[in-house]
């Protein structure tokens, strides 16, 4: 099991080689195909789960069946800590949108490296406050922002986790469907495509098969605010 990737993440990074050793020895593996789920909403959960390869969405589903993304996560990222603190019934579907390769450690293995490890408790605690900021920050967003902004801010938080340089840009792979994108900026996906369709022909992106070409960052980032 190549760990590599957890070993240079934040939580991880910090921690001396002993340390790491210690929580991740009873880690297993999970290889998951675009769709399929690692849990749902309403599910009971014992385990917390750290991405080595592809992407996560955290969505929910309201009553009459429309539904809002919380977070796209990548590798390097973990999810389903909640449950951790507060043994409830978790409060999102954890879904694949690509093929995603994830390592899963027990709720129990972990209490056990936070009692023998403070300093494990600590790097988690970061971790959460981490992610309470970005769910404040869209909350924020949601208030402040119209949507051509949301989806300009949206795109870059995308291509700052998953972009590549490209000859003309950067390339981000989100992995995404329109319909997708629009349920993450919490838009139509009519009204998240005439922000898009407006972008492209202001030359600041180009649109691809579930990737974006961004050609102007600096005129992005200023819609964004």
């Amino acid at each position: 099991m190549d760990l590599e990737v957890l070993r240079q993440s934040a939580l991880f990074a910090p921690l001396a080689d002993d340390v790491f050793a210690a929580v991740t020895e009873g880690l297993t593996e999970v290889n998951l195909s675009r769709g399929s789920s690692v849990f749902r909403e309403g599910d009971r959960g014992d385990e917390l789960y750290f991405i080595l390869a592809g992407k996560i969405k955290l969505g929910r589903t309201a009553v009459d069946g429309r539904e809002n993304l919380l977070a796209i996560l990548g590798p390097g990222d973990l999810f389903g800590e909640m449950a951790l603190f507060d043994p409830a019934a978790r409060n999102a579907t954890a879904t694949a949108v690509s093929e995603t390769r994830l390592v899963a450690l027990k709720h129990d293995d972990l209490r056990t490296a936070i009692e023998t490890r403070p300093e494990v408790s600590t790097q988690l605690l970061r971790a959460l406050a981490q992610r309470l900021r970005r769910t404040d920050e869209s909350l924020a967003d949601m208030v402040f922002s119209d949507v051509p902004g949301r989806v300009a801010k949206a795109l870059l938080d995308l291509a700052d986790r998953f972009g590549r340089p490209a000859t003309d840009g950067i390339l981000v792979a989100h992995e995404l469907t329109q319909e997708e994108l629009a349920q993450l900026v919490g838009a139509s996906r009519e009204t998240v495509n005439k922000a898009l369709a407006e972008f492209v022909q202001r030359g600041w992106l180009r649109l691809e098969a579930r990737a974006v070409v961004i050609l102007d960052m600096q005129r992005l980032r200023q819609r964004s605010r």
